[in-house]
């Protein structure tokens, strides 16, 4: 081989010979056939202490399409079966299964108890279709998930003040798309100027936040709780789905709202943050200090403050991403 190799590279017989230490006819045997080129076996694969759990992953991957359980879910659930290896070689397993996907990208970051983002994803599992209302903190990324039927008025409100009472505080504003649901009309009263539900309104006065809206066609400006959104439907309900299938069930809102809470504190406010490098539960212990309280119970089922206070403008995110990339670089 190493003849085969340095002729073409252009060395002649003699520069071959004395290089390898052989004969001249040595080197000219073999450059004349290849049948005597030497040849090596292919090396058995070594055992690795992947292989007991093949059949398992194999499973899971069948039970999740067309849909993706990520290395790190699969990962949790094979060192919960006895394995003791690394995630190297599992990602180098499923790595013929799957291609690789980039992840978005996130423009700006918030101040604590500045920001939450909320939104509703819809979620799609054989021919079963159902809603999770997201709420995502800015700064500490830290989520509150409600499963429901349906995305009327009721559950964006209450999906709101669920998510402030998980959080234990209220942050200083909410960051909405343009859902019907929530903004009646957009820019009704000159640029910036919306006209909101009332009901919308009136949650926010009970409890002191500032509605504000994305612009159109800036998916990004809400990409905190975009990005979660495919966290959620890949870390959770992927791999439940695909548990519940394999028991010949199926996923549906009382089940996946029965599994969010505990799969939240243990799982998704567990892991290392991709965008901050911090788990979500770390900043949220922090967050939380920055928050508003929450207001005492009052009338119609909704908590409200003893005292009223003045009606909140109601504003939307008009700014440029450039102006928020312009501030952070101002911050300590």
């Amino acid at each position: 081989m190493e003849i085969h190799v340095l002729h073409r590279q252009g060395k002649s017989i003699r520069e071959i010979a004395r290089e390898l230490d052989v004969s001249r006819n040595t080197v000219r045997r073999y450059l004349r056939g290849l049948s005597v080129t030497p040849s090596y076996p292919s090396r058995e694969a070594r055992p690795t202490k992947l292989d007991a759990y093949k059949a398992y992953l194999d499973g899971r991957i069948e039970a999740a399409k067309p849909h993706w359980i990520p290395a790190t879910v699969l990962l949790r659930e094979i060192e919960a079966r006895g394995y003791e290896g690394g995630i190297t070689q599992l990602r180098k397993y499923l790595s013929q299964f799957k291609k690789s996907e980039p992840e978005p990208t996130v423009r700006f970051e918030t101040p604590p108890g500045q920001q939450m983002q909320v939104d509703f994803t819809h979620i799609n599992r054989h021919r079963r279709r159902f809603k999770a209302f997201v709420a995502t903190l800015g700064y500490s990324r830290a989520t509150f998930v409600r499963f429901s039927e349906t995305e009327r008025q009721d559950d964006w409100l209450s999906g709101i003040v669920e998510a402030f009472h998980y959080f234990g505080g209220v942050p200083r504003e909410l960051l909405f798309d343009n859902a019907k649901t929530i903004m009646i009309e957009r820019d009704a009263y000159g640029e910036g100027e919306h006209r909101w539900n009332t009901e919308l309104l009136n949650c926010a006065q009970r409890y002191g936040f500032l509605a504000r809206a994305c612009r159109p066609y800036r998916a990004k400006t809400k990409g905190k709780v975009e990005r979660f959104n495919g966290y959620l439907k890949q870390s959770f309900i992927t791999p439940l789905a695909a548990t519940l299938r394999q028991a010949k069930l199926e996923l549906d809102v009382e089940t996946a709202n029965a599994h969010i809470g505990p799969w939240l504190d243990s799982v998704a406010h567990q892991r290392i943050h991709g965008t901050t490098g911090v788990k979500p539960q770390v900043r949220l212990d922090e967050e939380r200090h920055f928050l508003n309280p929450l207001p005492e119970l009052g009338f119609a089922g909704y908590p409200a403050k003893t005292r009223i206070p003045q009606p909140l403008p109601i504003e939307s995110l008009q700014h440029s991403l450039a102006s928020y990339d312009a501030l952070l670089e101002m911050r300590p």
